[in-house]
């Protein structure tokens, strides 16, 4: 049987690995999915077969789990798609906590009995079994309440600007010291009569870093946030594989760990930014753009005269941003598009790496639309072209559309790499009002000669120049 569960898990572990191989491409998403699903469900299932497991109880936890999961994916909008994803981060962590948590209080009236290395080892049991522990504590920890923040301030249930205060840096570093002293001493302490003390105090310190971590975080470093948190689960998943001695988990762990911190690095990436800077910088704690005047003013256009240009256009680019997600306008912008095709349009779909509040949140949105792969253009493909497309539709986007990052130094995100679409011949961006996005910052392309505005609701703003069309 154990020989049969080991080779269960190998096999679990290749499918996860095409499976996220496959996540790389569109076109292939949907059958990587599937694949990575059916490795889980074997890892599981051979799992299962152990002996010596209290059925009863993880039948009510898969029961209860899957009561929890189906009210959230029915009740849950896409425009509460990232506080969710960050949630359910959260408890990924908080598991792989309690897991080490009740390993340590398995283990802790006879530490010589757990683990045992083989006699030629250099590392004691007990040390190692303590430093696996730690690890998945603190790491769980971190991830733990780091994303109930996170969650909090993508919900709107507190203010989603980088929360900073005198001295905070110098705390949150001497906390991490602290963390580190503590979890290195209850390792090589961990028969001592403070052992529990040293343990408790790690898992206290571990969630106050997580919560402090992420306070000084806002604005549009959210999709980094989300990523980072992502990876921070897997590998708190990867150190109770080690607690609890499941290969199958720990290579799991690894996989999501692996690939969220390398997702992290895109996103840094595409806003041309350190994870130091991310992490530590406060970005949004003050709003406003740079220091550089904005000149002019935002210039309005009915949907009547905006459907006048688009009739005319021969090449057409949506860019869209989380205003999408808010007015659900996805359908209709992809009615919108077939409509354009038909009337000779050329129409792509511009997609920034960190448009939205997570990863992939646009790439999300258009799919649930059904919208063709070929439309879906990355940021540097449709900069080559974008000062020969006729129209720009910029649909609640901000910072990734912003020009101040082009040509204003003193702008917080100068030297972010931008969809250029103030490059374009015409551009509609359509916004419910004249307010900042969601980092705070003003985008002086609203104010620019060929930019106009079509306030109002985004779904209902394209539906009518759907209508306009049909008339």
């Amino acid at each position: 049987m154990q020989f049969a569960i080991n080779i269960s898990y190998i096999v679990a572990a290749i499918l996860f690995v095409f499976g996220i191989k496959m996540l790389g491409s569109a076109t292939t998403a949907v059958k990587g999915n599937r694949i990575s699903s059916l490795g889980m469900l074997l890892a599981v299932v051979a799992t299962l077969a152990r002996s010596g497991l209290g059925y009863e109880w993880i039948a009510g936890g898969i029961l209860s789990g899957a009561v929890i999961g189906f009210i959230a994916a029915k009740r849950v909008q896409m425009t509460g798609m990232p506080e969710l994803v960050a949630l359910f981060n959260g408890f990924g962590g908080l598991a792989s906590l309690l897991v080490g948590w009740a390993e340590y209080e398995k283990a802790r009236p006879d530490w010589t009995a757990y683990l045992q290395l083989d006699e030629n080892s250099a590392v004691p049991a007990p040390w190692f079994s303590a430093i696996v522990i730690v690890l998945a504590i603190v790491i769980g920890g971190i991830t733990f309440t780091g994303s109930i923040i996170a969650y909090l301030k993508l919900s709107g249930k507190i203010g989603g600007t980088a929360t900073v205060f005198p001295g905070q840096k110098m705390l949150n570093l001497l906390l991490m010291v602290g963390l580190v002293a503590v979890g290195a001493l209850f390792t090589i302490t961990v028969e001592g009569v403070n052992a529990q003390f040293l343990f408790l105090s790690t898992v206290a310190l571990s969630l106050l870093i997580g919560m402090l971590g992420v306070m000084p975080i806002g604005g549009g470093d959210m999709p980094v946030v989300i990523a980072l948190l992502n990876s921070f689960s897997g590998l708190a998943a990867a150190a109770a594989g080690f607690v609890i001695s499941n290969t199958v988990l720990v290579v799991a762990g690894c996989l999501v760990g692996a690939s969220g911190l390398i997702l992290t690095v895109i996103m840094c990436k595409a806003m041309n930014r350190t994870l130091g800077n991310v992490l530590f910088g406060g970005f949004g704690a003050t709003s406003g753009g740079g220091s550089k005047q904005v000149e002019g003013e935002m210039k309005g256009i009915s949907v009547e005269d905006a459907y006048y240009v688009l009739e005319a256009a021969q090449s057409v680019v949506f860019v869209p941003g989380y205003g999408m997600a808010v007015a659900q306008a996805q359908h209709a912008v992809k009615e919108l598009a077939e409509i354009l095709e038909r009337n000779g349009a050329e129409v792509r779909h511009a997609v920034h790496p960190v448009a939205g509040r997570m990863p992939g949140h646009m790439n999300v949105l258009l799919a649930e639309a059904d919208v063709a792969y070929e439309q879906l253009c990355e940021m540097d493909d449709v900069n080559a072209i974008i000062s020969t497309v006729d129209v720009a539709i910029v649909i609640g986007a901000n910072d990734v559309v912003n020009p101040s990052a082009v040509d204003d130094e003193s702008s917080p995100i100068y030297g972010m790499p931008i969809i250029n679409v103030h490059q374009a011949k015409t551009v509609f961006a359509l916004k419910r009002g004249q307010g900042a996005g969601f980092s705070g910052l003003v985008n002086t392309l609203f104010f620019r000669d060929n930019c106009r505005m079509i306030y109002g609701d985004a779904k209902a703003t394209v539906s009518s120049l759907v209508s306009q069309f049909d008339d």
